[in-house]
């Protein structure tokens, strides 16, 4: 057993026998008419709170600013998510402790959202072995566990798959009417209000998509080099090639050899701009843009928001418009 599993399993086991101790009726941390919501990390968080409004309390577990790929949730959240009435996750591997903490506890009171169930996971470049930077339309695979594509040695949720289904609008509209789903599932008497808001938020993403494939009509050259690799959906959406500095969790700096091959890159396909990213260090992306003289600017995937950008009032829209805008200045045609 793993050093992090293990860990996760000694909380559990605390954590249920604390739980044991009280009784199942206490108060629900959403109080008297409020269903109690957990989600995983601030995306599922922001989609949470659009569908469910003012009908739900909405404890998001990851704490704003903080990296989500490896983050692992404490006694607390434990105990916290054992006594909710749902819980939302992305799934698609995002979440690695997820599937083993929803099994130990094991609440007959606990719903849960896998938002991603629906959505044809792309599978990650750095697990293909060649950097041949085909259409991931060729990549996909049936997200059902059970019925694979032929060669496909791994299901969503394992590794080796992308998990940012949300930079497709498209894919965040699937999301967000499984969140829907399972607002009903828990709360069936407030049916009416979470499709209204579904309804509502299901147009602004189609508006949304509808802005980016204007744009991408002026684009001038289709490739990002970017800090990691989180915006293969939002590549394949709207036509657009990514050349990632790092993989999936972007958790290490790149070798020399990397390193040299998107030096390479930039300069042979004078690439003006290199993308760094919200919640990590942009020292490696300012590095190829010295070698090459390129500048830097920030292309978000939505990981998590820091506290500023969230008091400034930020969500999934206004930071997709600011990425949409960032492509424009990197991709745009110059009159």
């Amino acid at each position: 057993m793993k050093p992090k599993t293990i860990y996760i399993a000694i909380i559990i086991m605390m954590v249920l026998v604390l739980s044991s101790c009280n009784s199942r009726n206490t108060v629900r941390p959403g109080g008297a008419g409020k269903v109690s919501v957990y989600t995983s990390f601030y995306i599922m968080y922001d989609f949470a709170g659009k569908i469910a409004g003012d009908k739900a309390e909405i404890i998001n577990m990851v704490p704003s600013g903080a990296e989500p790929h490896d983050w692992e949730p404490t006694p607390k959240d434990i105990a916290g998510l054992y006594h909710a009435d749902l819980f939302i996750y992305n799934g698609c591997g995002m979440e690695g402790w997820a599937d083993k903490v929803i099994e130990s506890l094991n609440s007959p009171d606990l719903a849960v959202v896998e938002t991603s169930r629906n959505i044809k996971a792309r599978k990650a470049a750095e697990h293909e072995h060649n950097h041949n930077h085909d259409h991931a339309g060729d990549r996909y695979h049936d997200h059902d566990h059970g019925h694979l594509e032929e060669n496909n040695l791994h299901s969503c949720g394992k590794d080796g798959y992308d998990p940012h289904v949300w930079l497709d609008p498209q894919n965040a509209k699937i999301q967000m009417e499984a969140i829907k789903d399972g607002l009903i599932q828990v709360d069936p008497t407030n049916r009416k209000y979470y499709e209204d808001n579904f309804e509502f938020y299901a147009r602004k993403l189609d508006d949304l998509d509808r802005a980016y494939k204007k744009s991408v009509q002026e684009f001038t050259r289709r490739e990002i080099v970017v800090s990691h690799e989180a915006f293969g959906y939002l590549c394949d959406a709207y036509g657009l090639v990514q050349i990632a500095i790092e993989g999936i969790s972007g958790e290490s700096e790149p070798t020399p050899a990397k390193m040299a091959q998107i030096i390479k890159f930039v300069k042979e396909n004078d690439v003006k701009v290199i993308f760094f990213e919200e919640l990590a260090s942009p020292k490696v992306a300012e590095t190829i843009a010295r070698e090459t003289g390129a500048v830097t600017d920030k292309l978000n995937p939505l990981e998590g928001l820091s506290e500023e950008d969230l008091k400034a009032g930020k969500d999934y829209f206004s930071v997709m418009e600011e990425n949409l805008e960032a492509l424009k200045r990197a991709l745009g045609r110059v009159d």
